[in-house]
């Protein structure tokens, strides 16, 4: 291994160690699900780091791309939710 890729290496880790403290410190939940994506995104460059592009391929799609769109879908219904709610109160 040349010193490039122990370079990349450990970006990756600390930026993935970045992203999860982040993310589990995240009071917005839109920008918690946010960085959970990217952080789904990093994983899959990680796995192809480790020679599984299977692995990456389905962390990618699954982990990053169908959950966040999910993660994301649920927010929307929260947030409507939440806003019909105080309009059936009457707070503005």
């Amino acid at each position: 291994m040349t010193v490039w890729t122990w370079g990349i290496d450990l970006a990756l880790a600390f930026v993935l160690l970045w992203l999860a403290g982040h993310l589990l410190l995240a009071a917005d939940l839109f920008k918690a699900v946010v960085l959970y994506i990217a952080f789904g995104l990093l994983m899959a460059l990680v796995w192809v780091r480790l020679a599984a592009p299977d692995v990456a391929m389905a962390e990618a799609a699954i982990g990053a791309g169908l959950t966040g769109a999910l993660l994301l879908s649920a927010l929307g219904r929260i947030q409507e939710t939440a806003e019909k709610n105080l309009e059936e109160e009457g707070e503005p």
